[in-house]
Protein backbone atom coordinates (compact mmCIF):
# COMPACT_ATOMS: atom_id res chain seq x y z
CA UNK A 1 0.00 0.00 0.00
CA UNK A 2 2.80 2.40 0.86
CA UNK A 3 4.46 1.76 -2.52
CA UNK A 4 1.21 2.67 -4.29
CA UNK A 5 0.91 5.86 -2.26
CA UNK A 6 4.51 6.76 -3.09
CA UNK A 7 3.93 6.04 -6.80
CA UNK A 8 0.75 8.14 -6.83
CA UNK A 9 2.56 11.02 -5.11
CA UNK A 10 5.34 10.80 -7.70
CA UNK A 11 2.85 10.89 -10.59
CA UNK A 12 1.15 13.97 -9.14
CA UNK A 13 4.44 15.91 -8.89
CA UNK A 14 4.52 16.81 -12.55
CA UNK A 15 7.40 16.37 -14.99
CA UNK A 16 9.72 19.07 -13.61
CA UNK A 17 9.60 17.87 -10.01
CA UNK A 18 9.71 14.23 -11.13
CA UNK A 19 12.98 14.94 -12.96
CA UNK A 20 14.38 16.71 -9.89
CA UNK A 21 13.37 13.81 -7.64
CA UNK A 22 15.02 11.28 -9.96
CA UNK A 23 18.18 13.39 -10.16
CA UNK A 24 18.22 13.75 -6.38
CA UNK A 25 17.88 9.97 -5.99
CA UNK A 26 20.81 9.35 -8.31
CA UNK A 27 22.89 12.06 -6.64
CA UNK A 28 22.22 10.61 -3.19
CA UNK A 29 23.23 7.14 -4.39
CA UNK A 30 26.45 8.53 -5.87
CA UNK A 31 27.22 10.39 -2.64
CA UNK A 32 26.61 7.21 -0.64
CA UNK A 33 28.90 5.16 -2.89
CA UNK A 34 31.59 7.84 -2.88
CA UNK A 35 31.66 7.91 0.92
CA UNK A 36 31.63 4.11 1.10
CA UNK A 37 34.49 3.63 -1.35
CA UNK A 38 36.85 6.53 -0.62
CA UNK A 39 38.36 7.79 2.62
CA UNK A 40 36.95 11.15 3.69
CA UNK A 41 40.32 12.85 3.13
CA UNK A 42 40.00 12.05 -0.58
CA UNK A 43 36.32 13.03 -0.69
CA UNK A 44 37.15 16.36 0.99
CA UNK A 45 39.62 17.20 -1.79
CA UNK A 46 36.76 16.97 -4.30
CA UNK A 47 34.38 19.12 -2.24
CA UNK A 48 36.30 22.26 -3.14
CA UNK A 49 38.56 24.68 -1.31
CA UNK A 50 38.07 24.59 2.43
CA UNK A 51 38.59 27.05 5.23
CA UNK A 52 38.03 27.08 8.94
CA UNK A 53 34.94 28.92 10.07
CA UNK A 54 37.12 31.54 11.78
CA UNK A 55 39.15 32.44 8.70
CA UNK A 56 36.22 33.73 6.61
CA UNK A 57 34.10 35.25 9.36
CA UNK A 58 34.54 38.81 8.09
CA UNK A 59 33.20 38.21 4.60
CA UNK A 60 29.53 37.43 4.35
CA UNK A 61 28.01 35.60 1.42
CA UNK A 62 26.59 37.60 -1.43
CA UNK A 63 22.89 37.19 -2.10
CA UNK A 64 22.03 34.65 -4.79
CA UNK A 65 20.18 35.83 -7.85
CA UNK A 66 16.41 35.27 -7.58
CA UNK A 67 16.65 32.43 -10.11
CA UNK A 68 19.60 30.77 -8.32
CA UNK A 69 17.77 31.02 -5.00
CA UNK A 70 14.66 29.42 -6.54
CA UNK A 71 16.71 26.60 -8.06
CA UNK A 72 18.53 26.05 -4.73
CA UNK A 73 15.20 25.82 -2.90
CA UNK A 74 13.85 23.34 -5.45
CA UNK A 75 16.98 21.18 -5.21
CA UNK A 76 16.82 21.29 -1.42
CA UNK A 77 13.19 20.17 -1.59
CA UNK A 78 14.03 17.30 -3.95
CA UNK A 79 16.91 15.98 -1.85
CA UNK A 80 14.95 16.21 1.40
CA UNK A 81 11.86 14.65 -0.21
CA UNK A 82 13.59 11.56 -1.62
CA UNK A 83 16.10 10.97 1.23
CA UNK A 84 13.63 9.03 3.43
CA UNK A 85 12.74 6.75 0.50
CA UNK A 86 16.28 5.72 -0.38
CA UNK A 87 17.19 2.07 0.31
CA UNK A 88 19.89 3.32 2.69
CA UNK A 89 19.92 5.91 5.44
CA UNK A 90 20.65 9.14 3.55
CA UNK A 91 22.36 11.19 6.26
CA UNK A 92 23.06 14.91 6.27
CA UNK A 93 26.50 14.66 4.62
CA UNK A 94 25.12 12.62 1.73
CA UNK A 95 22.25 15.07 1.32
CA UNK A 96 24.62 18.06 1.31
CA UNK A 97 26.93 16.38 -1.20
CA UNK A 98 24.02 15.42 -3.48
CA UNK A 99 22.51 18.92 -3.45
CA UNK A 100 25.94 20.48 -4.00
CA UNK A 101 26.52 18.28 -7.05
CA UNK A 102 23.09 19.20 -8.43
CA UNK A 103 23.78 22.91 -7.94
CA UNK A 104 27.25 22.57 -9.49
CA UNK A 105 25.74 20.94 -12.61
CA UNK A 106 23.68 24.12 -12.99
CA UNK A 107 26.65 26.43 -12.44
CA UNK A 108 25.40 27.61 -9.05
CA UNK A 109 27.90 27.97 -6.23
CA UNK A 110 27.24 26.73 -2.70
CA UNK A 111 28.98 26.25 0.62
CA UNK A 112 29.06 22.92 2.42
CA UNK A 113 29.53 23.25 6.18
CA UNK A 114 30.70 20.59 8.63
CA UNK A 115 30.24 21.01 12.35
CA UNK A 116 30.18 19.10 15.60
CA UNK A 117 29.28 19.51 19.23
CA UNK A 118 28.05 17.68 22.31
CA UNK A 119 24.40 16.67 22.20
CA UNK A 120 21.99 16.56 25.15
CA UNK A 121 23.59 13.29 26.34
CA UNK A 122 27.04 14.94 26.18
CA UNK A 123 27.99 12.71 23.24
CA UNK A 124 29.69 14.18 20.20
CA UNK A 125 27.35 14.66 17.27
CA UNK A 126 28.34 15.83 13.82
CA UNK A 127 26.29 17.58 11.17
CA UNK A 128 26.62 18.77 7.57
CA UNK A 129 24.56 21.48 5.94
CA UNK A 130 24.55 23.30 2.63
CA UNK A 131 23.68 26.84 1.72
CA UNK A 132 23.65 28.83 -1.48
CA UNK A 133 25.06 32.27 -0.63
CA UNK A 134 23.46 32.11 2.79
CA UNK A 135 20.12 30.68 1.61
CA UNK A 136 19.43 27.28 3.27
CA UNK A 137 19.43 24.21 1.00
CA UNK A 138 19.87 21.09 3.18
CA UNK A 139 20.57 20.36 6.83
CA UNK A 140 18.63 23.27 8.31
CA UNK A 141 17.91 24.23 10.97
CA UNK A 142 21.34 23.62 12.48
CA UNK A 143 21.07 22.64 16.14
CA UNK A 144 22.49 25.26 18.52
CA UNK A 145 25.02 22.80 20.02
CA UNK A 146 26.66 22.32 16.60
CA UNK A 147 29.67 24.56 15.97
CA UNK A 148 30.97 24.93 12.44
CA UNK A 149 34.43 23.42 12.07
CA UNK A 150 35.12 23.73 8.36
CA UNK A 151 33.40 24.91 5.21
CA UNK A 152 33.94 24.01 1.60
CA UNK A 153 33.29 26.88 -0.78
Amino acid sequence: MQVLRMAWTFVRLGPRRQALALEASASLAIARLTLAIHPFSRVAQRLGPFSSSRSDSTTGPSAPSPNDARVAREIGWAVRAVAPWMPFRAVCLQQAMAARAMLRRRGIGSTLHLGAGPDERRELSAHAWLDCAGAPVTGFPVEPHIAEIVRFG
